[in-house]
């Protein structure tokens, strides 16, 4: 029973820490304000997550298991469900900077959310290397196996996030990847074509 509360306050603290990000951004996103939004003092809230970073990082997991619910397991994933999640992305502007501000931190020896990167980018590659064999087969059009292709499936993804969040009004990042997608096909087959879908900016 005290396992069940203890789960259950934690589920709350995630959620107030997602809308404390969506409204106020990553910066604004303080363990004071989480705390008053849940009704705990900051020791209270330091019970259950004993840093920011670890707060941040849960999140980011909770995250991962959202955009891996409701039919969007990893393992089912295509290429068209990939552009809709960019998409989906580009609406929630606080968790993607959240996302790539842990990241761009992560780098650095001993950064608590180093471990967290590191493992999820080994299941990345492997998820966007099945993606490319169940569309592509063994060799992209450009004759990469799907393996060397993942890693820059995945660079996209995450760079064209950095790019957006400095300056949304000049990278169209939906656009951009279903440009990419574009370049993947070989600039033809089913991608589509950029000249029907508009160009970055």
């Amino acid at each position: 029973m005290v396992r069940a509360r203890s789960e259950e306050r934690r589920t709350d603290i995630l959620r107030a820490t997602l809308e404390v990000i969506a409204e106020r951004g990553y910066r604004g996103a303080t363990l004071g304000s989480v705390a008053e939004r849940v009704g705990l003092t900051q020791q209270g809230l330091l019970h259950y997550f004993p840093t920011k970073e670890a707060l941040l990082v849960a999140v980011l997991e909770e995250r991962d298991r959202w955009d891996t619910s409701g039919g969007r397991d990893p393992e089912g994933w295509r290429l068209d469900l990939l552009e809709s999640l960019v998409e989906y992305n580009a609406m929630r502007p606080g968790i993607v900077q959240t996302f790539s501000a842990l990241l761009g931190e992560s780098v650095t020896d001993e950064h608590p959310a180093r471990a967290f990167f590191t493992e999820r980018y080994a299941q990345v590659r492997g998820n966007m290397a099945r993606v490319l064999r169940l569309e592509f087969g063994e060799r992209l059009p450009g004759g990469l196996t799907p393996e060397r292709a993942a890693p820059l499936l995945t660079a996209v993804m995450d760079g064209l996030q950095y790019q957006w969040l400095l300056d949304p009004a000049a990278v169209d990042m939906p656009t951009a990847f279903r440009d990419f997608l574009w370049l993947l096909y070989g600039g033809g087959g089913r991608g589509p074509d950029p000249g029907t879908t508009g160009g970055t900016g």
